[in-house]
Parts: C-alpha cells; sequence; structure tokens
C-alpha cells in the first residue's frame, strides 16, 4: 500500500483494514474503527511531548499496524511526516535527523553498521524500537544514545503500542510501563490481559506470559504460551533458549520442535548455512544450555523463517522442521 492509498482510505471509510503479523500462523484480516486508531496515537504523542510541526519518519511498510499508527500520529497531532522507502538502512537518504521514529530492531541495527547513518540515528529525539525484541547485544549499543530511545510493547489488535519502556538514560527500565487509559493483569494462566478501553472494545487475553513489578503496574514478558516446548515432562521456553544462544552463535537461528516418540517434543535447531561445523555448535550448546534445553536436532536452511514484519515465522520453523530428514 501507498501513502497516497492509506491517506484515500483514512478520508472515506470509518474503519481501516489491518493485517496481523501471522508470527504464530497465518495473517488475519481485522477491521478497526479510525477513532480508536486515533486514540492510540493521542496517547503516543502525548507520552512523548510530540507536538504540531515536529518531523516523524514513515519508514515501514503501510500493509500493517506500525506503519499505519505513524501516519495517524501525523494526522492527529500536525507532525510533518518525512516518508521513505522501507529498507534495513532507512536514514540513507535523510539529510537532517527527525525529530520522531519508529523502527524495528533490524533497521536500527542497520544504522548503526554506518557511521553516516549512525550520527542521523543519534539526532533523533524520540527513537520508538517495535515489531520484535530487542536483543542484549543491540540495547547495550543504545543504552549511550542522546536522544530518548524506547522500547514497545503492543500488537495489531491493540493498535500499535499499549506500553513503553525506556532503554537508555537515567530513566532506563527493564519493565514497560502501560500508557494513560491502559490497565494490565495476569490471567489465570499467566499471561498478559489489556484493558485498553480506547483503542480495543473488548478485554484482549494474550499468549505473553508476563511477570509484573512490585507496583503491580510494569510488566515484561518471558515469552509466548505457544513458543513454550514439552520436551520429556519438562517444559522450555523457546524464547530463552534462544537469548542464551544468541550470545554464543555467529549465525542467524531459530528454535523449535519436533514430534518424538520417546520425548513428545524435542528440541530443534534450524541454522542458516549448510557448511557451517555442526559439531562445534553442538558444543557451544552443551557448553552454554541447561541439559533439558539443548538441541535434538540440527538442521541447515537456506533462510531462517520470519514474517513480512520481520519477527520470527514460528509456525514456519515448526514445518520445517518437522518435515526435514534427520
Amino acid at each position: 500500500m501507498t501513502l497516497e492509498e492509506f491517506l484515500e482510505e483514512w478520508k472515506n471509510s470509518d474503519t481501516i483494514a489491518v493485517h496481523t503479523s501471522g508470527s504464530t500462523g497465518s495473517p488475519k484480516l481485522l477491521k478497526v474503527e479510525k477513532h480508536r486508531m486515533e486514540a492510540s496515537a493521542l496517547a503516543t504523542c502525548d507520552f512523548l511531548g510530540l507536538k504540531a510541526g515536529d518531523t516523524a519518519l514513515l519508514c515501514m511498510p503501510l500493509d500493517y499496524i506500525a506503519g499505519k499508527m505513524v501516519v495517524v500520529r501525523a494526522i492527529v497531532r500536525g507532525l510533518r511526516l518525512v516518508s521513505v522507502k522501507p529498507s534495513g538502512h532507512p536514514l540513507a537518504t535523510l539529510s537532517e535527523p527527525p525529530v520522531f521514529a519508529a523502527m524495528t530492531p533490524m533497521q536500527v541495527a542497520g544504522c548503526l553498521e554506518v557511521a553516516y547513518e549512525r550520527r542521523l540515528l543519534e539526532g533523533i529525539q524520540h527513537l520508538l524500537i517495535g515489531g520484535g525484541a530487542i536483543d542484549e547485544s543491540l540495547e547495550r549499543e543504545l543504552r549511550t544514545m542522546p536522544g530518548a530511545v524506547w522500547s514497545s510493547y503492543g500488537m495489531t489488535e491493540t493498535l500499535s503500542h499499549i506500553a513503553l519502556r525506556r532503554v537508555n538514560g537515567p530513566d532506563a527500565d527493564s519493565w514497560y510501563m502501560p500508557l494513560k487509559g491502559v490497565s494490565v493483569s495476569a490471567g489465570d494462566d499467566g499471561c498478559l490481559v489489556i484493558d485498553a478501553p480506547r483503542v480495543c472494545a473488548e478485554t484482549l487475553h494474550t499468549h505473553d506470559l508476563a511477570e509484573f513489578a512490585l507496583d503491580g503496574r510494569r510488566f515484561r514478558i518471558i515469552g509466548r504460551k505457544d513458543n513454550v516446548i514439552c520436551s520429556g515432562g519438562v517444559k522450555i521456553q523457546i524464547e530463552a533458549v534462544e537469548d542464551l544462544l544468541r550470545r554464543h552463535l555467529s549465525v542467524p537461528f531459530a528454535v523449535t520442535w519436533r514430534h518424538d516418540t520417546r520425548l513428545g517434543e524435542a528440541v530443534t535447531l534450524l541454522f542458516e548455512g549448510v557448511g557451517t561445523d555442526v559439531e562445534a555448535m553442538r558444543e557451544t550448546c552443551c557448553k552454554v544450555l541447561p541439559r533439558y534445553w539443548r538441541p535434538r536436532h540440527y538442521i541447515p536452511v537456506d533462510h531462517i523463517p520470519i514474517t513480512a514484519t520481520g519477527k520470527p515465522a514460528r509456525a514456519e520453523a515448526h514445518r520445517i522442521a518437522q518435515d526435514a530428514t534427520v
């Protein structure tokens, strides 16, 4: 979708079509009311103190909620929109930094790799990062950024984020703070429950396993309920395994599982690079992972499956692992 097409849809419709990311299955089409998107946009602008005339960078696809919400924020607050083609280097063609930018972790990492783009990145007053987790090494680099860097939590159903976490500066925090008008709690299954009536008509029971700070308001995500492998009766959170391995493996990878007659589900590692030294990888896993977390299968692939928004395509990874000959 082009910017012109979205603006035309916004002008002539009371509802806007958005697609979910498809990280755990097939993408779904939702119809959302414009006034809820406006409420979400105003909450973000108020939280960040954005004012009319501030520049806002649009560098994400308009097929998904993250890109659409950048435009809606510009509309409701009178921001000056700067639009570039979505890519891994969204600042490459700019001559000066925008006041506000929303990017994926992959885009931020790409900017940090190029000196010119890094200087522009450092000039952004409010950098909002969403669409995926910020890994430890990237967060370390961002801690010294002069502008405010925020990690966001949300999903298509909540019309972008409902909570933010400061990544750098004296107010840096490891917990997400809900925006005004949003309350969160834990369901009976330990998953996050979101009550945000201005942006979502019904209380939303997520599949994200959460823990809460002592104040009962701030939270952080442990992983997805869908991403628990039950291997020999031991429950293993996929994200926890990936977080440990990310510090030690130099090739792109994803943790998934295969059916196993003895264990039920066997931890499986997909990795890019047919010529990769599997034995060295196996030794690394044995050194850094608890016994029951260690992969039983190592499967080389041409590319680790990801969604159009850059998230791990978990359902596709499992399909690949299940169909592979091992």
